[in-house]
């Protein structure tokens, strides 16, 4: 019973086959989406920069405070980077593993 639901399954009804140029407007979407990328690594070294001074300047002045959120801001700032690179890797690796069911 299990073996025929699998299969079941594992056939697709609806086949889904990306592309960019199936629609109007791809290259203006790629454009958006590149140029919101980029904006969001600007902030995250806006935010990296930011958080390191406040790091330095609270540690130097004893102020517990802001030398933790400093340290915060840096660590999120970070990972906020490293999760916008890692994205389009991530996407493609995850639509691949789900189609090879």
């Amino acid at each position: 019973m299990w073996l025929s639901v699998h299969a079941v399954l594992v056939k697709s009804i609806v086949p889904l086959k990306p592309s960019a140029t199936a629609l109007p407007g791809h290259a203006e979407l790629l454009t958006i989406t590149n140029g919101i990328g980029w904006w969001a690594l600007v902030a995250s070294l806006l935010g990296l920069v930011v958080g390191a001074a406040a790091w330095a300047l609270g540690s130097h002045s004893n102020n517990y405070q802001y030398a933790t959120a400093g340290r915060k801001a840096v660590l999120v700032s970070g990972a906020a980077a490293l999760v916008i690179g890692a994205a389009p890797p991530v996407i493609d690796f995850l639509f691949t593993a789900g189609t090879k069911f």
